[in-house]
């Protein structure tokens, strides 16, 4: 825990300043910059309330409300959640790829360019929940319980981060990596429930989502954003303790594994 927080410490300004970079590189040359961080998720949003609202005229649950932007908030919150594993993880494959003059330095701390990842990601996905607590603003539905959010995240962001750490390594030796991750992540996005209840799935079969570690955290977004129910404590527990040990594992594999970076790219 002390290396971590060393590295951090002592790189503060040097990640600060290339999450900036990320961020607003991602935009540069476009019109709009970085209000199309705003813009996209609102553009999403809009789409969700139309096709699942109006088009297919979904209900969540039987118990739900026929509010059609309500629904629209419910898809929302999971995709929050997807959206930024997928981005930390779908990219951490070819982050050291990516960063060859960085990887070539001696002096440089090679650990941060996971947590620049995980940060300029996090940003994004902050944009989203603030546009998605306007919409629970709209609707008149705001709770007191939206305080656990960031307990509720906590687990999440700690276990991309370390997976980024395993996938970043593993990204320089096996190439074909960063196409099996793809592939995982469309598979993932169906079989977590984000686009239906987890109740509607047979009991027999539920212990493969709750094999998933996405599952916990956005049943637990919902929980707090859309119905104001405390998070489920005893997986939100397990899963910050599964995240921190998925964390350090990452970095030890990631220290060990980085003397060889140079030599192969």
């Amino acid at each position: 825990m002390n290396y971590v927080l060393s590295i951090y410490k002592q790189n503060k300004h040097l990640i600060n300043q290339l999450v900036k970079r990320d961020v607003l590189q991602r935009y540069r040359g476009s019109y709009l910059g970085v209000l199309w961080s705003f813009v996209t998720p609102l553009f999403m949003l809009a789409i969700y309330t139309y096709f699942f609202g109006f088009v297919f005229n979904n209900r969540w649950g039987e118990s739900a409300s026929d509010n059609k932007f309500e629904f629209a908030l419910i898809l929302f919150c999971g995709l929050i959640v997807f959206n930024f594993f997928s981005e930390v993880v779908t990219k951490s494959p070819t982050l050291m790829i990516n960063n060859t003059n960085l990887v070539k330095r001696v002096v440089f701390p090679l650990e941060v360019l996971s947590i620049v990842l995980m940060r300029s990601a996090f940003v994004h996905t902050l944009i989203s929940v603030l546009i998605l607590v306007i919409g629970l603003i709209i609707i008149g539905s705001v709770h007191w319980t939206i305080i656990f959010l960031p307990i509720v995240l906590m687990p999440i962001v700690l276990f991309a981060t370390g997976f980024s750490w395993f996938l970043s390594s593993l990204g320089v030796y096996i190439r074909d990596i960063s196409q099996l991750i793809g592939l995982i992540m469309q598979a993932l996005m169906f079989l977590s429930p984000i686009f239906y209840p987890i109740t509607i799935i047979p009991e027999n079969l539920r212990f493969v989502y709750y094999l998933n570690p996405l599952t916990y955290v956005v049943e637990d977004m919902r929980r707090i954003l859309m119905w104001g129910q405390m998070p489920d404590w005893k997986f939100t527990i397990l899963g910050l303790l599964l995240s921190i040990v998925i964390f350090f594992l990452g970095l030890i594999w990631f220290r060990k594994t980085k003397r060889g970076f140079a030599d192969v790219l």
